[in-house]
């Protein structure tokens, strides 16, 4: 990107003058920043300062990497450029900090550092080239992996016990997230004995915590159902579920770690001198570590495999963004050594993602089930990923203002994390003269009611229940097949039904007649009857579908399983649940007869588990797949429900509720002598 088309994203005071909030891209084109030398390289050192702020500690950031990585370039040839005139004022750090000044600190053994990036394979095969020319290296054997996108974390063993782990931070110094970190299936606080690998005195992993696509879709289906705001991608969710510094949290929302390397090892020789063979030390060690990896010899070798990443990728369960490429002999690391911000031994290969350009249209406000007001992007139909798109949500109402989108103007549409649409950024030169700044609504676009907004939520909010916005969500989140799952019942339908006024509770579907659903649009007598089946077939879904599709308040899937364990009917769910027991026996006059959980003759039947703290050898996710093999139930808070708590190391509030209500607890060894039974 040239110097000329970098300006300042966020409004940040240079010489006096508060440059304008823009949203920007790496194809975006705008007006020059100041030809001065000197105040260029202000503008960008401040420019840059506040794009690590957002990316690094609000895991927010408003343009893309090759957007940032063009304005370090362009800063570093400044700089060489006008020496001088760069030593006048405080050097920038060579990357973000992510410290936050609410968690302890702590230094890295050896500093954490960032890598080099590359967007094409002509600049992938020159570093191949160039490190294979350094003094004592030669050819090396390369050893390529996919980049997980995630938070960056270094997990520190003293005696094989994990004494801490923490954030990059500066590289030198990072935020305490241990307690988060045990919470992290798969990371062992003790590393087991191996026959043949001694233990180290001291061993630092790096690694990254990140979300699975899976659990991303899960937590913001829950959200949604809370009327909180969605997250934007799974770093940003990974990242604000650390920051919360509660275990609790980082389990529920399906955190994960994996580790690509080593930091400090003492002894020295306490580990091979192959990278690949260390990360198979690790995984002996049951630290979970990158499930692929592609080996390489040659320059063109490493492009062909970070090829053949970027073909996998797309069926990665976990969100990447690009391919590392590392050279695997920690001798010739060594001897290749690091820069200020970088080892010189390692590249990190970005991936583009698919990009087009289209006209906004318009941008009009979606109404949820809830009744939160969410701004959606409508442009011309542009193919991407191989699909055709024409629109893409803008989150919320900040989120629109923070992009300066307007009608008419020529957006750059990608897919992010290769899934969702999303507007990537605007080619403010292309402005017509013409575009607006986007009023946001202060009445339902629905059904005019004045909007409201409460301190939970995320912005303004229809409060009208009657509201057909919000009753076609509902009714059409029903039916969908990640809840009580209605074939049929499409949205055309939904929306018939609701105008109608056929059906627009759940209680009323179960209620319709054969001449009801045949006097509908494009529904026939025999399409009436499959309708018909399909809701009567639907009255024996299972129990914790109905929860969920009813979408009552903080009800998402996990807590729906965890009710329909603990209840089992309506009729007690009825009775547990004043507040909404007349819809569940509206549900059961009707003929609704949910199928409960099945019933369990283990030796841990009946009882409600909650985990708390580092168990010394089970995962999280190994003792409660244990607890409810034994026909145990595993609950997330400590309620007059539960009868049995298991803690282990780093326990708080959980435990103090057992204690304030009388519900027993125990350790893993009495956890275990339990699952086996009498």
């Amino acid at each position: 990107m040239k110097l000329s088309r970098c300006l300042l994203v966020l409004g940040v005071a240079v010489a006096g003058a508060l440059l304008p909030v823009r949203t920007l891209s790496a194809a975006d084109t705008v007006s020059p920043i100041p030809s001065d030398p000197a105040a260029r390289i202000a503008v960008l050192r401040a420019e840059i300062a506040a794009h690590d702020e957002r990316y690094f500690r609000a895991a927010a950031p408003v343009i893309d990497d090759a957007a940032y990585d063009a304005l370090r370039r362009d800063l570093a040839a400044l700089e060489t450029a006008h020496p001088d005139l760069a030593a006048r004022v405080p050097p920038l750090a060579p990357f973000g900090d992510d410290r936050t000044g609410a968690a302890p600190t702590h230094r890295h053994p050896t500093p954490l550092l960032s890598l080099e990036k590359s967007y094409d394979y002509d600049a992938l095969r020159a570093f191949c080239v160039r490190t294979a020319a350094a003094p004592g290296v030669g050819e090396p054997a390369w050893v390529i992996e996919p980049k997980f996108d995630g938070l960056a974390v270094n997990l520190v063993y003293v005696g094989g016990r994990l004494e801490r782990a923490l954030t990059r931070g500066d590289g030198t110094v990072g935020d305490d997230i241990t307690a988060a970190v045990r919470a992290l299936p798969g990371v062992p606080a003790d590393l087991p004995a191996v026959p043949g690998i001694a233990l180290p005195a001291q061993l630092e992993v790096r690694g990254e915590i990140y979300v699975p696509w899976a659990d991303f879709v899960r937590v913001n289906a829950d959200r949604e159902t809370a009327g909180a705001a969605r997250f934007v991608h799974p770093r940003q969710l990974a990242v604000g579920t650390v920051r919360q510094r509660d275990p609790a949290e980082v389990a529920r929302r399906g955190l994960r770690l994996v580790c690509f390397g080593v930091g400090t090892v003492a002894p020295a020789d306490a580990l091979p001198g192959s990278l690949r063979l260390r990360l198979a030390q690790l995984a002996a060690w049951g630290l979970p570590v990158p499930p692929r990896s592609w080996t390489a010899a040659t320059a063109d070798e490493v492009a062909d495999a970070v090829a053949a990443v970027g073909r996998a990728r797309r069926d990665f369960p976990f969100p990447t963004d690009g391919a590392v490429i590392k050279v695997d002999d920690l001798a010739r690391q060594r001897a290749l050594g690091s820069s200020e911000s970088a080892p010189r031994w390692a590249l990190a290969f970005k991936f583009p993602p698919d990009r087009v350009a289209t006209v906004l249209l318009a941008i009009t406000v979606q109404v949820g089930r809830t009744g939160a007001l969410t701004p959606v992007a409508e442009f011309a139909p542009v193919k991407l990923g191989g699909a055709t798109v024409t629109r893409a949500t803008l989150h919320n109402r900040e989120d629109l203002a923070r992009r300066d989108l307007r009608i008419g103007d020529t957006v750059w549409v990608e897919k992010a994390g290769d899934v969702i649409p999303a507007v990537a950024g605007v080619d403010f030169s292309k402005r017509p003269g013409h575009a607006v700044p986007f009023v946001f609504p202060r009445a339902c676009p629905e059904c005019r009611t004045a909007t409201e907004e409460r301190a939970a939520d995320a912005g303004p909010r229809c409060p009208n229940d009657q509201c057909p916005a919000q009753q076609r969500r509902r009714l059409e989140h029903f039916v969908s097949p990640a809840a009580v799952n209605i074939p049929g019942f499409g949205p055309a339908l939904v929306a018939a039904l609701v105008a109608s006024g056929h059906a627009v509770r759940v209680p009323e579907l179960y209620r319709l007649q054969a001449q009801d659903l045949a006097a509908l649009p494009r529904v026939g007598p025999e399409t009436a009857a499959r309708l018909l089946t399909a809701l009567e077939t639907s009255r024996r879904a299972e129990l914790w579908r109905w929860l969920y599709g009813l979408g009552l308040p903080q009800v998402g899937e996990t807590r729906a399983k965890e009710w329909a364990r603990r209840h089992r009917s309506l009729a007690a769910l009825a009775d547990a649940w004043p507040e909404h027991a007349l819809l569940f026996r509206e549900l059961a006059a009707a003929g609704v007869r949910p199928t409960p959980p099945p019933e369990s003759a283990g030796p841990l039947a009946g009882q409600v588990v909650v985990l708390t703290g580092a168990l010394p050898t089970l995962t999280r996710t190994e003792a409660a797949a244990a607890i409810e093999a034994a026909g145990g139930a595993v609950a997330s808070t400590v309620t007059r429900a539960t009868t049995l708590v298991v803690a282990g190391e780093g326990t708080g509030a959980k435990l103090e509720a057992a204690r304030r209500l009388g519900v027993a607890v125990i350790g893993e060894t009495e956890l275990r002598r339990r699952l086996r039974g009498p």
